[in-house]
C-alpha cells in the first residue's frame, strides 16, 4: 500500500513506530494511477478525534489537503517514514461504512475512482452547519391509506414496504395520476415502520410537488429536502440531519442518490429515463443504478416510476428482479384522453389550417373544444427559442455564419427598427446580408420552428385567447382552470388545475428523428409526460400528435400501453447489442490516446470493438481532433470491462500519457 512521505516531526520521531496508522483517501484530483489510500501517523492530540469517516488535514505533495480517515490500522504496509495527520477539521464521521461501501460499488460499475465518486457521496463542509442539528427524528408517522389499489398488486405491495421486505416494483402510473401523493404515501409507510426512505425526481419542480405531498403526511420537519440549487451551508445542515437520523424520509434530485438514510426500506426513483438522473460528473452515474446498488445491499424495497417506462426498467421486470405494478386495462383506458396521430405529408399540405399555423384542422377543433369548455389548451414544441434553424431558401443547404461557421436563426423580437436579424447562434453575430455560398440564393427559410414563434402564430390563429410560453426563460410551475394556450417545450409543462383539455403534441418527426439511440424512447416519454396531464376521455379530453400513426412509439401512445413499447425496445438493443442488454463503454480522446489504450487494456473475452469514428467536423486535411470508440460486451462482464479501463487507464497515467473521457453505458451513444 502506498503511503505519503513527509517530514515527521522531531519530538514525535521516537515513537513512530508505536504510533496507529491512519488510512486516508486525500481529496485532491489525481491520476489514475494513484487511485488508492495513503498511510500517515496519527498523533496523540488527534487520537480521539481521528475517527473512521471523519475528515482530516494531512501533508500530501508538500501541501496541506483535505482527505477521510477510511480506517485506523496499527501498522503500515509501507517501509518508509509516513507523514503525521495535521488536522482534524471535525470528528464527524462524515463518511460511513455504508457510504464509502456504496462509493466503492460505483467506482467499480463504472470504472472510475473513488476519491471522485467520495465528492460526489459528501458535500463540503460548512462548519456553522454543525452547531445545530437534529439528531432524533419525530414519532413515526401512522400508517396512511392511500389509492395503491388502483393498481393490480398495488395493495400488497404497499404491505410489504411496510414489512420490510425487499420488494422491487416498476409502476406504471395511470394518466392523470397525482404521482406526489402515491410516493409520499410509500414514503409515510416507510416511516411509519420506523424506516427511512430515500426518493429521488429529475429537477425542482417535481422536487417541489413531492415535498408538499409528503410534508401534507408526515409534517414540515418529517421529510428533508435535498436540491442542488441551496446554498452550500443550507445544503450541508440538512444533509447532516439525515445523516444524524433526525428524519426518516429523504428527498431531492439526483445529488440525493447518495443521501445518507439511516435504516433504508424504501428507494424510489420518479422518470428514470429523464436526462437529468445522470450526474454530468465523473464517473457519471445514474440514480436508477445507484438505487439498485443501494437496496441491493441494504435489503430495502425499490420503485422505479413514471408515465412511460425505460428498456432498463423492462430489463428489471424481463429478468425477474423486479415485478409490475401496473393498472388493468379497462381501468387505464377509463383514466387515458383519446389520442389521434396526424402525420400524413399529403393530408398537411391540403389543409388551410395547417398551413396557417402549422396546426391541421383536427388539431384547431380539438383546441377549439376544449377552450369552449373552459380548459387550459397545452401545446408541446421540441424546439425553444424564435425560429432556431435556417436553411438556404432554394437549395435548401444550412444557413451558417460567415465569421465562425456557426448555424444561423432568427431570435424573434424587434430592435427598433423592424424585426431582429438572423444571428449567429455561436458568436450571436447578425446576418443582415445573408448569401448562400453553394447556390448565391439571399432567402432564407425556417427549418424549425420554436416555442416563440408558434406562440406568436397560435395567438393569431386563435384572436382573444391568452398564450402563455414555458420554456428555458420562465418554466411555470402551473395554470389555472381557465381558457388559456400554454405553448411550452418538452419537460416544462405546467400543471393545469383539473387537467387540460387537450394537448397538441407538434412536431413528432423532429423529436423521433434525432440521430440517437434512445431517440423514440425520449420521444415517447415526453409525450406520455405530457399526454397525462390532459382529462380523460370521457370528460373530453384530447390528445393530437403530429407524427405517423403506423410508428411504433405513436401506436404506443394511441393504446397507452408504455410498457409495450419497452419490451420492444428492450428486444431491439439486444439484437443490435446495446444497453441494458449489454454493457458498452465510450472512450473519447485522440486518436492517439485512444490507440495507446488499446495497446495497454486487457479487455474481457467478450469484448468487441466498434470504431473509433470523429467526433465533430474534420479540418482542411481530413482529420479530427478528437474521436470515439465503443467497447461492448456481454452483460455479465460490465464490472471487468470497467476494472480493464481503469487499469489502463493507470498505466497511461504512470506513463503521462494524454487523458481520455471513459463513459460507461453513456445516455447519448452516437
Amino acid at each position: 500500500m502506498a503511503a505519503a512521505r513527509g517530514r515527521t516531526p522531531p519530538q514525535e520521531r521516537t515513537s513512530a513506530q508505536r504510533l496507529p496508522v491512519a488510512r486516508v483517501l486525500v481529496d485532491v484530483p489525481l491520476p489514475v494511477h494513484l487511485d488508492r489510500p495513503f498511510d500517515y501517523l496519527v498523533p496523540d492530540r488527534l487520537d480521539a478525534d481521528a475517527v473512521p469517516g471523519c475528515r482530516v488535514r494531512v501533508r500530501f505533495r508538500g501541501k496541506l489537503v483535505d482527505g477521510f480517515l477510511l480506517e485506523r490500522r496499527e501498522t503500515s504496509d509501507f517501509a518508509g517514514a509516513l507523514s503525521w495527520l495535521e488536522r482534524v477539521p471535525s470528528a464527524e464521521p462524515v463518511l460511513t461504512p455504508d457510504l464509502l461501501a456504496l462509493a466503492r460499488a460505483v467506482a467499480a460499475r463504472y470504472g472510475g475512482m473513488l476519491a471522485d465518486v467520495v465528492r460526489l457521496v459528501v458535500p463540503p463542509r460548512v462548519a456553522k452547519a454543525e452547531k445545530a442539528v437534529t439528531t432524533e427524528p419525530g414519532p413515526p408517522p401512522p400508517r396512511p391509506v392511500g389509492e395503491w389499489s388502483r393498481y393490480r398488486h398495488g395493495a400488497s405491495f404497499l404491505d410489504a414496504v411496510h414489512e420490510g421486505r425487499s420488494a422491487r416494483a416498476v409502476w406504471q402510473a395511470l394518466p392523470g395520476e397525482d404521482w406526489p401523493r402515491r410516493l409520499a404515501e410509500l414514503a409515510a409507510t416507510t416511516a411509519a415502520a420506523g424506516r427511512g426512505a430515500l426518493l429521488v425526481v429529475p429537477d425542482h419542480r417535481d422536487l417541489r410537488r413531492l415535498h408538499d405531498a409528503c410534508a401534507d403526511l408526515l409534517g414540515a420537519d418529517g421529510v428533508v429536502a435535498l436540491a442542488g440549487e441551496l446554498a452550500p451551508g443550507e445544503r450541508y445542515r440538512r444533509w447532516l440531519t439525515a445523516l444524524r437520523g433526525g428524519t426518516r424520509v429523504v428527498i431531492g434530485t439526483r445529488a440525493a442518490m447518495f443521501a445518507p438514510v439511516p435504516a433504508l426500506g424504501l428507494a424510489v426513483v420518479w422518470d428514470d429515463g429523464d436526462d437529468l438522473h445522470s450526474y454530468p460528473q465523473t464517473p457519471f452515474p445514474h440514480t436508477r443504478d445507484v438505487l439498485v446498488q443501494r437496496v441491493h445491499a441494504a435489503g430495502a424495497a425499490l420503485v422505479v416510476g413514471g408515465f412511460a417506462r425505460t428498456a432498463e426498467a423492462a430489463l428489471l421486470v424481463e429478468s425477474g428482479w423486479a415485478h409490475e405494478v401496473v393498472a388493468d386495462r379497462e381501468v387505464v383506458r377509463g383514466a387515458a384522453p383519446r389520442v389521434t396521430a396526424i402525420g400524413e405529408d399529403w393530408q398537411l399540405a391540403r389543409d388551410e389550417a395547417a398551413r396557417a399555423a402549422r396546426l391541421p384542422s383536427m388539431a384547431f377543433e380539438a383546441a377549439r373544444g376544449a377552450l369552449g369548455a373552459d380548459a387550459p389548451v397545452l401545446v408541446q414544441v421540441p424546439r425553444r427559442g424564435y425560429v432556431p434553424a435556417l436553411a438556404c431558401g432554394d437549395c435548401r443547404e444550412q444557413a451558417r455564419c460567415r465569421r465562425c461557421a456557426g448555424p444561423l436563426a432568427l431570435p424573434g423580437g424587434t430592435d427598433g427598427d423592424g424585426p431582429r436579424p438572423a444571428a449567429c447562434r455561436w458568436c450571436g453575430a447578425a446576418e443582415a446580408a445573408f448569401r448562400c455560398p453553394s447556390c448565391g440564393s439571399r432567402r432564407l427559410r425556417a427549418v424549425a420552428v420554436g416555442h416563440g414563434r408558434t406562440a406568436e402564430e397560435l395567438g393569431r390563429a386563435f384572436s382573444g385567447v391568452p398564450v402563455r410560453t414555458s420554456g428555458a426563460g420562465e418554466v411555470l410551475s402551473s395554470v389555472p382552470a381557465r381558457p388559456a394556450l400554454i405553448v411550452a417545450t418538452p419537460g416544462a409543462e405546467p400543471v393545469a388545475e383539473g387537467g387540460y383539455g387537450a394537448a397538441l403534441l407538434l412536431d413528432g418527426r423532429t423529436l423521433l428523428a434525432r440521430p440517437e439511440l434512445r431517440a423514440a424512447e425520449a420521444a415517447l416519454r415526453l409525450w406520455f409526460t405530457a399526454a397525462a396531464l390532459v382529462r380523460p376521455a370521457r370528460e373530453g379530453g384530447r390528445v393530437i400528435v403530429m407524427a405517423d400513426s403506423e410508428l411504433q412509439p405513436v401506436q404506443a401512445l394511441i393504446r397507452w400501453d408504455p410498457g409495450w413499447f419497452a419490451g420492444l425496445e428492450l428486444a431491439e438493443r439486444a439484437e443490435l447489442g446495446f444497453p441494458p442488454a449489454r454493457r458498452v463503454a465510450a472512450v473519447d480522446g485522440t486518436p492517439e490516446a485512444i490507440e495507446s489504450l488499446l495497446d495497454v487494456a486487457d479487455l474481457p473475452a467478450s469484448a468487441e470493438v466498434l470504431g473509433p469514428v470523429p467526433l465533430g467536423e474534420p479540418d482542411e486535411d481530413g482529420a479530427t481532433e478528437r474521436e470515439r470508440l465503443l467497447v461492448r460486451v456481454d452483460r455479465g462482464e460490465g464490472r471487468a470491462l470497467a476494472r480493464s479501463l481503469h487499469d489502463a487507464q493507470a498505466v497511461r497515467a504512470a506513463r503521462k500519457a494524454a487523458e481520455l473521457q471513459v463513459r460507461l453505458d453513456p445516455l447519448e451513444m452516437l
